[in-house]
């Protein structure tokens, strides 16, 4: 079973890694050749492009001028540390121990506009390029098509090893970078609810939470068997079968804890 989240724009180079353990992005190749093309274009250009403030288009522009490889533990983080965001505060990568991180190395994957796909332990050097961005690249008009079947293929293999079962809990913006039907993989995407004005229904800010902790649940308890995640009780939100279908799994929470 395999987990996929999506990264956040918030981020976190300041507070040091509490793990000696690291890994290397898979597609250093691939996030090189978006970086030389990136670093064409001006601060203004970034902003554009991406429809930020100006500080942030000077911020983002000096990234991307400062990003170098190789990745070494002085200068890049381990991206489920160095990501902070709603999904990251539910997740507590912070307090993981290192068999935690080991199960989370095969386990989980964060989809990522630059990185393509990062293990929890890969180091990466701060960035920001959401999977949305329309940029123009030599391979199309946009990350989507940058990035054609690479993911697809890479989840393959990774499913290959733990069992072909997907649990989607990143958002459509980054998911649509994967092509289901192309996975070898039953695919099952959790929704989460939380009841507002007399309804149940889908808070974003809870909902992002919810995927980190329903990731940290999976790999908290070594959980391999699907079946399982349907125990989630993490924050008071529980498993509703009367809400839910074979692919989209429905949990619901009366009141925010």
């Amino acid at each position: 079973m395999l987990i996929v989240i999506s990264p956040a724009k918030t981020l976190d180079f300041e507070t040091p890694s509490h793990v000696e353990a690291y890994s290397q992005p898979d597609f250093l190749k691939q996030s090189r050749q978006l970086i030389h093309q990136l670093q064409d274009l001006s601060p203004a250009d970034i902003s554009s492009l991406m429809n930020i403030s100006s500080k942030l288009g000077e911020l983002n522009h000096q990234r991307f001028m400062n990003w170098k490889t190789p990745f070494k533990p002085s200068n890049a983080k381990p991206a489920a540390l160095a990501f902070r965001g709603d999904v990251y505060t539910g997740l507590d990568a912070d307090n993981f121990d290192s068999s935690d991180f080991e199960f989370a190395q095969q386990h989980l994957r964060i989809l990522s506009g630059l990185y393509g796909l990062l293990k929890p332990l890969d180091l990466i050097q701060a960035y920001r390029l959401e999977m949305g961005t329309k940029f123009k690249n030599d391979l199309g008009d946009n990350l989507y098509q940058f990035w054609g079947e690479e993911l697809t293929n890479a989840l393959n293999k990774q499913l290959k090893k733990v069992g072909p079962v997907l649990i989607n809990l990143a958002s459509k913006e980054y998911f649509s970078a994967v092509h289901p039907k192309a996975l070898g993989a039953e695919v099952i995407t959790p929704v989460f609810k939380d009841y507002k004005n007399g309804k149940y229904k889908i808070i974003s800010f809870y909902a992002k939470k919810a995927r980190g902790l329903l990731s940290a649940f999976i790999i908290k308890n070594r959980i391999s068997d699907p079946e399982q995640i349907k125990g989630f009780d993490s924050e008071g939100y529980y498993f509703c079968p009367e809400q839910s279908t074979a692919r989209e799994w429905v949990f619901l929470r009366d009141e925010v804890v």
